[in-house]
């Protein structure tokens, strides 16, 4: 069995580690944000990607959505809206190229003072025999974690939470919670649960200021979509392949069998292989002929096959080769079975926008293709139209989450999508 980290024991049989599981299903759950495939949302309608993020690379034509993530980490983040992005090409010449996988981070930071003149207490009126007014109602703030969560800060926001039918005065879902404030989302106005939120949070460590580097003097940067001008204009529906099949999310704590030590017979004696009985030869030609890296990375998927989604925040990624191009970013840093993603060391390109590291959070597996590629066949895309190839798709952001400094104001920055393709 691989080797991992273990940060509780559920119970002799099963234990818990710090990674949090996406599953796909087509049952509704409370999170309306994070799904798998259809047409993607925006933090706000009004101020979509710059048209160019629509495109693949090798092509230039629209490509189809695979992920949308509401990415929230008020621990980290306590006053931004976030939200990633996976967009594919499906078309057969793009397959296998780079450029034809890219992700996206929307980010807007929101105001958690904006109503502190309405929280000051009312000087004291003539009339003060008069009955007092009903002092008004604690307001309830925005799904403030990843895969959507309630938590009510009092009035912290001059907006009721738009996600939320419950009353102000029931307790949150979300212990956890970390209060922030409503926003002009557009996103439904269903009720919420814990689910992502709470398990994150506590696997998640606190981010460390300090920690977050910036790359070397002379490294590059550019300009970022909003400082720019006016963008060029999001494609409309009509222009983009056919949609993969919508579904939603649901999370849970990855959690693994241990493996059951074989006991030895008390009348039974060992004895160790002589040199010429082939022994080692065997080994060596059983290991060369396996990928030690896909052997791993099955294994532990193998635990939870129908997951979609491996998620982390500043953790580290289950690698599908450590021979390819990205595989050998973080194999560098592989000691003892575990992965260490460190971009100072090289893992992972920093920020072109503000020249900060960039940190692991998720990946896409492969159980998502076989998700999204249900019933795909004959919905119209096309001769050029090809199944998807990929092992697994990493995606590293912004360690400071760099978004406009202006309020309210919709960021979209590309992030890093290091693809390792299914071995042929």
């Amino acid at each position: 069995m691989d080797p991992y980290d273990s940060d509780s024991s559920l119970d002799e049989d099963f234990t818990e580690t710090s990674v949090t599981l996406g599953y796909a299903s087509e049952e509704q759950y409370d999170d309306k944000i994070s799904h798998l495939g259809g047409w993607p949302t925006w933090i706000d309608e009004k101020t979509p990607p710059p048209g160019e993020f629509a495109n693949c690379k090798v092509c230039n034509n629209p490509m189809a959505l695979l992920l949308e993530l509401h990415g929230d980490l008020p621990d980290h983040f306590s006053i931004n809206e976030r939200r990633l992005y996976i967009f594919g090409c499906p078309r057969k010449p793009c397959n296998r190229k780079p450029g034809s996988i890219r992700a996206y981070r929307a980010t807007r930071k929101v105001n958690l003072d904006s109503t502190q003149e309405e929280q000051k207490p009312e000087k004291a009126k003539p009339e003060a025999t008069k009955p007092e007014k009903e002092a008004p109602k604690p307001k309830q703030d925005l799904g403030a974690s990843l895969f959507g969560v309630t938590s009510l800060v009092g009035s912290v926001s001059a907006n009721t939470n738009p996600f939320s039918t419950k009353p102000a005065s029931s307790p949150s879902d979300n212990p956890f919670a970390t209060p922030k404030p409503a926003s002009n989302s557009t996103a439904p106005t269903d009720g919420l649960a814990a689910s992502f939120a709470d398990k994150v949070r506590l696997s998640s460590p606190e981010t460390d200021p300090t920690a977050i580097k910036s790359s070397p003097p002379g490294a590059a940067s550019k300009q970022t979509p909003e400082s720019t001008g006016p963008q060029t204009p999001w494609p409309a529906q009509s222009a983009f392949p056919a949609p993969y099949k919508y579904f939603y999310l649901d999370a849970d704590m990855e959690a693994m069998s241990n493996p059951s030590t074989p006991q030895v017979p008390e009348n039974v004696t060992l004895e160790p292989m002589d040199e010429d009985g082939g022994g080692a030869d065997l080994k060596d030609t059983f290991e060369s002929e396996l990928d030690k890296a896909f052997m791993k990375f099955s294994t532990r998927l193998a635990h939870n096959p129908e997951q979609v989604l491996r998620y982390e925040f500043r953790g580290s990624p289950l690698l599908y080769s450590y021979s390819d191009q990205v595989g050998k970013r973080f194999h560098a840093g592989h000691a003892a079975g575990k992965v260490t993603t460190v971009s100072a060391g090289g893992s992972i390109p920093p920020c072109e926008y503000c020249g900060a590291e960039r940190v692991f959070e998720m990946q896409l597996v492969p159980h998502a293709i076989s998700m999204l590629e249900e019933g795909r066949e004959g919905v119209g895309l096309g001769k050029d139209d090809a199944g998807m190839e990929w092992g697994t798709i990493i995606v590293g952001v912004c360690a400071k989450d760099c978004a406009p400094e202006e309020l309210y104001k919709v960021g979209w920055r590309e992030e890093w999508a290091g693809v390792q393709w299914e071995s042929q």
